[in-house]
């Protein structure tokens, strides 16, 4: 079996079973391989006056910091299992040691050291409170896992490569110019973060602390933070507005930013889809708030929630469903909804399409849902038969003077007209969004050059204002 043990940060920081079992190990004659000789805690190794092996080399023939670990772990263990590996600090923190447990499904001898940590610790000032410690070589993993919290101290910055790429996403989580201390050689500078790789030099004991911060200094924010803002909004000494809101009060709200944002994304502006996307992010943590104070639910339920949704509908993703295109990758997810929502029949699902959405969008799901039953027109010609026959019904109503009577059939035709659209693939809500728009734009152009020719437009016939709508459509068209 692999012996691994952790020389500690200093010279003499060996402990006494390591120093026991390694020297015990070079009289069976075992290879020692040693991560690196540019440690302090390397003159350990050397006072000791064993055989060893130093694998610097590896570090000069990896091609990035993601494949030497891997690499480093795959020269112990060409070794052979009886290989005995010395790393610095303590032997559980050091990254190519975790992917040496990987390599060897966890069948390694550790014992461990003196963590590297501990002096960094200390010298940032974070004894006594709850830190996060990571390596330099982790930083964009443990980032990415959302774990990556004030205060922190990132190890490992051996050279300006890692401590740029550690630049930049520290920056842009806590914003680049917050401040950070500068540590190397037991010694700390205050910096900012765009700072960070612009330091003389480089070593492995070079790391970077943070401290927590206030949220009124903090220059980037993350969920926390947003449910902290309203939470203080909701307190007695808060808002007087925000905290008299209620569920109800605030919930046409989130329809109308939701409509902002589509409307930002027709405009195809960035600035204002960022803007649009964090007042909807506000009503999500608002609503999720308000629950959590009556003890519904909180806001981590929401996120796990909506991330269980999407593992739980994905199965040609998550699971052993198969989807060869968007269709039936659509097929896979309706079919699991229905499952999840415990809908015994397609009718339960028609039903459940929401009331509040906008009719042409209701008509269009609503349809959508009951061709799952086999209830549906084989094509968008046949579904256009349906319409004339709808429209044909509506002019007897509106000729026999019925009023009640002719908006029931002109409900007829729309929803015909819609399962004309929808059989022929199209988006009939943004359909007839883009249809008023064109219209008006027409309509102004069309005012425009009426008024130019010195015209009352309230005066204008019909055959007039077909003569400009005309002219009008055509000038737009050029554009």
């Amino acid at each position: 079996m692999i012996t691994v043990i952790g020389l500690g940060v200093e010279k003499g920081d060996l402990t006494k079973r390591g120093e026991q079992v390694l020297i015990e190990a070079v009289k069976e004659g075992r290879p020692v391989l040693v991560r690196t000789a540019n440690t302090r805690s390397y003159e350990t190794v050397k006072e000791l006056n064993i055989p060893h092996e130093c694998l610097d080399t590896v570090y000069e023939n990896s091609r990035n910091f993601a494949t030497l670990a891997k690499n480093l772990a795959k020269a112990v263990t060409d070794r052979g299992d009886h290989a005995v590996y010395l790393v610095d600090g303590a032997a559980t923190e050091d990254n190519s040691v975790k992917a040496l447990l990987k390599r060897t499904r966890g069948k390694i001898e550790l014992i461990d050291g003196v963590s590297k940590t501990t002096a960094l610790v200390r010298a940032a000032g974070f004894v006594g409170c709850s830190y996060t410690a990571v390596s330099a070589y982790e930083l964009e993993e443990k980032a990415a896992s959302g774990n990556l919290a004030l205060p922190v101290i990132v190890y490992d910055l051996d050279d300006w490569a890692l401590a740029s790429d550690a630049k930049l996403l520290l920056g842009d989580l806590f914003g680049e110019e917050t401040k950070a201390l500068y540590l190397q050689g037991g010694k700390g500078k205050k910096i900012s973060l765009y700072e960070l790789d612009r330091q003389k030099e480089y070593d492995y004991t070079s790391a970077v602390a943070i401290e927590e911060m206030d949220l009124l200094e903090k220059q980037r924010f993350a969920l926390n933070d947003l449910k902290e803002i309203v939470l203080r909004l909701r307190r007695p000494d808060g808002c007087p507005w925000d905290r008299v809101q209620t569920s109800d009060s605030i919930k046409m709200s989130a329809v109308e930013e939701a409509y902002e944002l589509v409307d930002a994304i027709d405009q195809n502006d960035d600035e204002k889809v960022l803007e649009e996307t964090g007042d909807i992010l506000l009503q999500t943590v608002f609503h999720a708030v308000l629950k959590e104070e009556i003890g519904a639910f909180n806001l981590t339920d929401v996120v796990t929630g909506i991330c269980q949704k999407l593992i739980t509908r994905h199965t040609h993703v998550f699971g052993e469903d198969k989807a060869k295109d968007e269709g039936s990758a659509l097929s896979v997810w309706e079919k699991n909804k229905m499952t999840e929502k415990h809908q015994v029949t397609y009718a339960d699902a028609v039903n459940d399409v929401p009331k509040c959405f906008p009719a042409a969008m209701r008509a269009q799901k609503v349809g959508k849902r009951a061709a799952k039953a086999g209830m549906d027109f084989a094509t968008a010609a046949d579904a256009a038969e349906r319409l004339k026959e709808e429209l044909v019904e509506f002019f007897e109503a509106y000729d026999s003077g019925k009023t009640s009577e002719a908006e029931k059939e002109l409900g007829d035709v729309l929803f015909a007209a819609v399962n004309v659209g929808r059989k022929a693939g199209c988006d009939c809500e943004k359909a007839l969004k883009e249809a008023t728009e064109r219209f008006a734009e027409r309509f102004t152009v069309a005012e425009s050059l009426a008024l130019a020719d010195r015209k009352q437009v309230e005066k204008l016939s019909e055959e007039e204002w077909d003569v400009y709508y005309r002219k009008a459509k055509a000038m737009i068209a050029k554009k």
